[in-house]
């Protein structure tokens, strides 16, 4: 069964750091792409960082860019999302997408 699950969100200070992990489960081989969406009510969905981890390569929406760090795990298909100097405009529902499927998510809530 292929299964997709984050952890490490939760609620931090402006300012403050979080970890999020994401592990994917059930694949055969390394997936082409691992991906962080984000999304916070009322918003529209996006696409916060990827990874590709065959060559390392990422990117990075301009929003977070120099704040946020996404890498990959050794023995699994595993990404990790690095997210420093967190702002309040930071918060929304974390979503972490691994070939065409996607975890359940993770709440990231950043406020004073």
């Amino acid at each position: 069964e292929v299964k997709v699950v984050e952890s490490g969100g939760g609620l931090v200070h402006p300012g403050g750091s979080l970890r999020l992990s994401c592990e994917a489960s059930g694949f055969s081989n390394s997936v082409l792409s691992m991906n962080w969406f984000r999304q916070a009510p009322g918003k529209e969905r996006e696409l916060v960082a990827r990874i590709f981890p065959v060559s390392g390569t990422t990117n990075y929406a301009d929003s977070v860019k120099g704040r946020f760090t996404i890498s990959r795990g050794n023995g699994r298909n595993t990404a990790y999302l690095e997210m420093n100097n967190l702002k309040p405009e930071d918060t929304a529902m974390y979503s972490c997408n691994a070939g065409v499927f996607w975890g359940q998510g993770t709440q990231v809530t950043v406020s004073s």
